[in-house]
C-alpha cells in the first residue's frame, strides 16, 4: 500500500496504476493481487486510512471548541499534509478509489463549516463565519500542493491571527 500512497501523494491517482505501483514496491502483479482483488479496492484502502488520521485530527482539534479550533485544526492538518503521504494521497480520494467527488477533501471540509456552525449558533454571522474558515482551510491545503511554505505552522499560523478576532468578537 505504500507505494500506492507515494505516487498519488506526489503525483495523482492516474500516476497508481497497476505497473507503477509494482515498480515502486517491488512487488509481482501477482503479489499485489493477493493482497488487494483491484487496484481501486487498494485505492479504497488509501481513502480509509487517510480518513481516520484525518478524523483524528479533527476530534482532537475540535473537541475543546472555542473560536480557535479551526485554526488549530488547519495548523494540524498542514502539518499532517506536509509530513505524512497519507493523509496527503487520501484527500484527493473517494470512498470508492476515485478521485470523483465526494473526495476525503470535500468531507473535511464539511466537517470544519460544520464544526463553526455548532460553535457559533447565536451568532448573525456565523454562516459567513464557516465560509471564511472553509475558505482558508481549503486554500491553505489547495497552495501547499504546490508551495510547501503553505501547511507550515508559521503561514497558517499568521493568516488566522489576523482572522480570528473576527471568530472571537460577539454576535
Amino acid at each position: 500500500m505504500g507505494a500506492t500512497v507515494e505516487l498519488i501523494a506526489n503525483g495523482r491517482l492516474a500516476d497508481a496504476g497497476l505497473v507503477n505501483i509494482c515498480n515502486t514496491a517491488g512487488v509481482s502483479r501477482g503479489a499485489l493481487y493477493h493482497h488487494f482483488p483491484s487496484i481501486a479496492e487498494l485505492v479504497a484502502e488509501v481513502h480509509t486510512q487517510a480518513q481516520d488520521r484525518v478524523r483524528t485530527l479533527a476530534d482532537d482539534s475540535f473537541a475543546d471548541g472555542g473560536a480557535d479550533a479551526p485554526a488549530r485544526f488547519s495548523v494540524a492538518l498542514g502539518r499532517a499534509l506536509a509530513d505524512d503521504q497519507l493523509v496527503r494521497a487520501g484527500l484527493r480520494l473517494a470512498p470508492d478509489g476515485t478521485d470523483n467527488p465526494p473526495r476525503l477533501r470535500e468531507a473535511m471540509l464539511d466537517r470544519v463549516r460544520a464544526e463553526v456552525l455548532t460553535e457559533t449558533p447565536e451568532r448573525p454571522d456565523r454562516k459567513i463565519l464557516a465560509d471564511l474558515a472553509v475558505v482558508v482551510t481549503a486554500g491553505l491545503e489547495s497552495l501547499g500542493y504546490t508551495d510547501t511554505a503553505w501547511w507550515s505552522r508559521e503561514s497558517t499560523e499568521r493568516i488566522w491571527d489576523m482572522l480570528l478576532p473576527l471568530f472571537k468578537e460577539a454576535g
